[in-house]
């Protein structure tokens, strides 16, 4: 769920441990997720800097990481290490995203339907907190959504990213 970054588990466990290693080559870590997609378990870093990241940088972060990750063993199946940029269309997680995207165009896609059928709203991020993401419509009207009601709230593309840092 949006909002619900997860800071126990595998994912805390892995972003702790890539933490130092990212700030060491200069990047920022967006999110940490283990994931199971079909029969098949994945771990997902996904790195940002400013400027962007590429491939090299994302080569550099499984490089640094896959030594400390086998030493730590915290992941008792086997699973694919991916890492890789957050994409245009990022997906907010954690307060700190939402934070860096206030003022940046937004879509929250919505569990269920609304009552025109509609699942996706639209707008410029103008809040969040207390369990609620808060958007203003290019029409001007304002709007607050619950977070257990979205199934995600993701940045636009054509909109730049403030400066992230993680912690």
């Amino acid at each position: 769920m949006a909002g619900k970054g997860k800071t126990g588990g595998v994912s805390g466990t892995v972003w702790k441990l890539a933490l130092p290693y990212a700030q060491q080559l200069g990047l920022s870590i967006w999110d940490v997720r283990y994931e199971k997609e079909g029969g098949a378990w994945y771990l997902r870093i996904f790195i940002d800097k400013p400027g962007g990241v590429g491939i090299n940088d994302c080569e550099a972060m499984s490089r640094a990481v896959n030594g400390p990750l086998d030493e730590l063993d915290p992941i008792k199946e086997s699973y694919c290490l991916e890492v890789s940029s957050p994409g245009v269309n990022r997906e907010l997680r954690r307060e700190e995203h939402f934070r860096a995207c206030l003022g940046s165009r937004v879509t929250v896609r919505l569990i269920r339907p609304m009552p025109d059928g509609s699942r996706d709203l639209q707008g410029v991020l103008s809040g969040y907190g207390d369990g609620q993401v808060r958007l203003k419509a290019d029409s001007g009207e304002t709007a607050a959504v619950p977070l257990r009601d979205t199934a995600w709230v993701r940045l636009l593309e054509d909109d730049e990213l403030k400066e992230y840092e993680s912690t």
